[in-house]
């Protein structure tokens, strides 16, 4: 996928704790995930067609510490498809 249309697609979309974004790829199992658009980084790797993100099952321990240690950086050329997912925990 294409800069604009994923960060069209981020910025109408935001997410909540229970609400994720399912990520699609090409070669690789779908994940769900939250981007991080607060990082300070963001303009700059999404500039270049990076995002960072955060998978859900690294959510919480993100939440506690907001370390990036816990987001994973995917570049956009990898992406098929992003949609909305509500997660029932």
């Amino acid at each position: 996928m294409n800069i604009e249309k994923i960060a069209d697609f981020v910025s109408k979309n935001s997410t909540g704790k229970d609400k994720y974004i399912r990520i699609d790829f090409k070669n690789r199992a779908a994940v769900y995930a939250h981007f991080l658009t607060e990082s300070n980084d963001y303009k700059d790797l999404s500039a270049k067609n990076f995002w960072r993100v955060v998978t859900d099952k690294q959510f919480a321990d993100y939440e506690v510490s907001k370390s990036l240690n816990f987001a994973r950086i995917f570049h956009g050329s990898d992406f098929t498809k992003l949609t909305i997912k509500n997660l029932d925990k």
